[in-house]
């Protein structure tokens, strides 16, 4: 699981029949939590809005932990962190 701050969000009009409905999210982890990556797109079931610190579960844990155990989803919002100080 990684932190990351929501920095957009994606719309796409054609996709997978079992993604049709969700929200994407283009969440970017903080400094120490990096790793290859500068930003993913996580599908987002809890409502994250834009400028919000959240956990993100990445790989099977992603599609269990948004209850989509058969979709094609890598990564998934599963919380949004209220107190983000000290993150950055």
């Amino acid at each position: 699981m990684i932190v990351g701050k929501v920095v957009g969000s994606i719309v796409s009009t054609r996709k997978n029949d079992k993604l049709i409905g969700n929200k994407f999210m283009i969440v970017e982890p903080v400094h120490h939590m990096k790793a290859d990556v500068n930003q993913i797109v996580a599908i987002d079931n809890i409502g994250a809005g834009i400028g919000e610190y959240v956990l993100v579960a990445q790989g099977s844990a992603a599609r269990i932990g948004c209850g989509m155990e058969t979709a094609p989803v890598d990564a998934a919002i599963v919380g949004i962190i209220d107190d983000g100080a000290g993150l950055e």
